[in-house]
């Protein structure tokens, strides 16, 4: 019997309303087991008692975690020493949560796995009667420490009366490690370096956490070492194994005429690619062709990754262990090989590349004709930024457009030929090229979100740091139409994909986005009335989406979109077209990326396997490229390494943004900040910062002028004796005053009092 299916009924088992706690023999029993599956059956449930999905209660029997008021899941702990705990439900997105208080956090550490008691709900003060006290928060109790997330611990080393101790560098870690004398470690550790430590079993809570330094990634805050810790944590290397690399150096440096054999040569087709200015690959293009009769025929382009990487090669192994690349602010840690990621397969400019295909004829009114899917050679003629094309838009002036700064190079993949040495009657045909691909992408567009998609563009920063590694600038990304053009396009070629190979009854990776828990939309429509929007019925697609747009141009726009995307669940990978809820769409996929996320390769290695096929009908039946099995395995690996990812990237940022702002306060002359109110606390005033989106807060301590309190309604902080007042939206100037690298925190103060 499968492992599935056997735990299946296992499951199924414990679920029955007259079941009571049984021994595995006794369970073997009555699911009438033969011999050789009893030794899977102790197996299975070992494995599900690691997961907390089932529990041993007294005499070695098993019964379900809510049978006995047990809970598992996932820890996730505050800076406080609080935490909540995120419900394991196996094969889902669980978006309960659970409190629990720091005292009842036990032996438990950040992100481990661990298994709660749930506690009876209590009043906060003993005079307090029972319909006061009624909450729809439930808190719960650590009792056992399922799996540790981490076996080491990256950390600031140092001593007190010669007890050496580790501080960790997160500090949602909230307890110090203790170390042995670092001279017995053999690595010559000294105090204020940024070391690695293997944890011991931690048993006693009142005692601290023990463990043995292990690596010396360099000093505190310097960037080579902030950069090794974040490798070291997140699990990423930038280095590949040395049969990664022999099979690199076997391919070609080029694209040979026998690749070319059996493609569609679209290599006069007016292509080009559009980009951020930091980027050091591209894996998407696209051209644009006049058809006769008034029609045009439009082609997203996509780096054919599939044909140099085999599956079961060791560059495919790797890719598939990698899941995607991770951009970090220091650099890129890509999911192929460079000869690949920024040779072979990156689509620059002036150079042959195969390439998969999709191609979109439409009418002279903008109405999609036809789609077809086609393998492909290609030649950019322009890599373009989206400062570049944004200026083609908007600009007419060919001396601006040609003025358009370009990034340095240490920041930067090839920009191809500089636009100042084109040609005007060359500028005036890429400028007509690039404002013709707006046309068809602004209509994609309105009619993507008049289908219902919800608008959650949000503004990001981007960093950039000089040839040392040390924050130097920071620029905000604004989703232009230079963005929207390519968005546009890729979200059309990833629909298309999804449709036909389920329209085939192809077996397939898909992108799903859940609908949201309608709890946490009511609670998201409660936060949202303090700031004075009423939200109605989030659960209705059109009051979500009126929601959105009633958000744009409110005050605090950024922290309200914010808060919207946090209550909706994660998006993912699965092996079934489950649907997106953010984007309205039935049928959706990732195929537009594949130098940079291994779906994307699955998806065109099933689409050519698929149209290869198709007009072989002896074959038509076997001609799935995986297993459902397979996929199901692939969707869940590759959502937990996206969100690896995901988690590395940001605190690449937030480790940069510290840097940055710590910089500011050895200046003599301090940088002004326009700045906005975006909270008001009795012993602070929250700031975000325009330009970088950092937070901080500006503490009352810092207001020398009056004693100032918050208002009794909680909406404004004011000055006892001149009635001087602070109110969310207020716009301000600071000037850093304090940058804590150990928690992460950083303080601004007025640079003059606001009127």
């Amino acid at each position: 019997m499968p492992s599935i299916a056997l735990q299946r009924r296992l499951l199924e088992a414990l679920q029955q309303p007259d079941y009571v706690p049984l021994a595995i023999t006794a369970l073997a029993a009555q699911l009438q087991l033969a011999p050789a599956e009893q030794k899977r059956l102790q197996t299975l449930i070992k494995e599900l008692t690691q997961e907390g999905l089932i529990v041993k209660v007294k005499r070695d029997r098993f019964c379900l975690p809510s049978d006995v008021d047990l809970v598992s899941g996932k820890i996730l702990f505050r800076q406080s020493g609080s935490a909540r705990l995120l419900r394991s439900v196996r094969g889902q997105n669980s978006a309960e949560t659970f409190e629990i208080r720091a005292e009842d956090t036990g032996v438990a550490l950040h992100s481990d796995h661990v298994l709660c008691r749930v506690l009876p709900r209590r009043p906060l003060y003993p005079y307090q009667r029972r319909q006061q006290w009624k909450s729809k928060t439930s808190f719960v109790r650590v009792i056992r420490v399922l799996q540790r997330a981490n076996e080491t611990i990256i950390g600031t080393l140092q001593c007190d009366k010669n007890c050496y101790y580790l501080i960790p560098s997160d500090p949602r870690f909230v307890h110090d490690i203790l170390t042995s004398d670092p001279k017995r470690c053999g690595l010559n550790p000294i105090v204020n370096q940024k070391v690695v430590v293997r944890l011991y079993e931690w048993k006693q809570r009142h005692l601290n956490p023990q463990g043995e330094i292990i690596e010396v990634l360099g000093q505190t805050h310097a960037p080579d070492a902030e950069w090794r810790a974040l490798l070291h944590k997140y699990k990423l290397s930038p280095d590949f194994p040395q049969n990664v690399q022999r099979e690199v150096r076997a391919l070609p440096k080029k694209v040979r005429s026998e690749d070319r054999s059996g493609r569609l040569d679209l290599r006069d087709a007016f292509t080009l690619t559009i980009d951020p200015d930091d980027a050091k690959d591209f894996d998407d293009a696209l051209s644009l062709e006049l058809q006769p009769g008034g029609d045009v025929r439009i082609g997203i382009h996509i780096a054919d990754v599939r044909a140099y990487v085999s599956p079961g090669s060791a560059i495919d192994k790797e890719a598939q262990k990698r899941g995607n690349s991770t951009y970090l602010v220091e650099g890129v840690i890509p999911m192929l090989p460079f000869e690949l990621s920024n040779g072979l397969c990156s689509l620059v400019e002036g150079e042959d590349r195969l390439t998969q295909s999709v191609l979109l004829t439409f009418d002279a009114s903008g109405v999609l004709k036809k789609t077809i899917f086609a393998t492909t050679v290609i030649r950019s003629r322009k890599r373009l930024t989206y400062r570049q094309a944004y200026a083609l838009l908007v600009e007419d002036d060919l001396k601006a457009i040609r003025a358009t700064p370009l990034p340095p190079k240490h920041q930067t993949g090839a920009i191809g030929r500089p636009l100042k040495t084109w040609k005007d009657a060359e500028l005036r045909e890429l400028q007509k090229t690039v404002r013709q691909l707006w046309h068809y992408a602004a209509r994609l567009r309105e009619a993507h979100f008049k289908n219902g998609a919800l608008d959650l563009d949000m503004p990001e920063i981007k960093i950039f740091v000089d040839l040392k590694g040390v924050a130097d600038r920071i620029e905000k990304t604004v989703n232009d139409e230079s963005h929207q053009l390519i968005e546009a396009f890729m979200l059309q070629a990833n629909e298309c994909v999804a449709r036909h190979l389920l329209n085939a009854s192809v077996l397939s990776l898909y992108r799903v986005h859940d609908k949201p828990e309608a709890e946490k939309l009511a609670e998201l429509g409660d936060a949202l009335k303090t700031a004075g929007i009423k939200a109605g019925d989030l659960t209705v697609r059109k009051k979500m989406v009126a929601l959105l747009q009633q958000i744009e141009d409110h005050p605090q726009a950024y922290t309200l979109k914010l808060a919207v995307l946090r209550s909706l669940k994660p998006a993912c990978y699965r092996a079934t077209t489950d649907g997106h809820y953010g984007l309205n769409k039935r049928y959706y996929t990732h195929f537009t990326s594949p130098i940079r996320r291994y779906a994307d390769l699955i998806v065109h290695r099933i689409l050519v396997n698929h149209l290869t096929s198709h007009h072989k009908k002896s074959v038509a039946k076997r001609s799935q490229t995986y297993k459902t099995s397979e996929l199901m395995r692939l969707s869940e690996h590759l959502t937990l390494t996206e969100r690896n990812s995901v988690e590395a990237e940001r605190e690449s940022v937030k480790l940069k943004l510290l840097e940055f702002f710590d910089r500011e306060l050895h200046k003599r002359k301090k940088t002004v900040f326009p700045a906005m109110i975006t909270d008001l606390r009795n012993y602070g005033i929250g700031v975000e910062l325009t330009d970088s989106m950092a937070y901080g807060l500006v503490h009352i301590s810092t207001l020398k002028d009056d004693l100032y309190r918050l208002s009794p309604d909680g909406t404004r902080v004011i000055g006892r004796r001149r009635q001087r007042a602070f109110t969310i939206g207020q716009h301000v100037d600071v000037v850093v005053e304090r940058v804590d690298r150990y928690k992460r925190e950083i303080d601004f103060r007025f640079e003059t009092a606001p009127s």
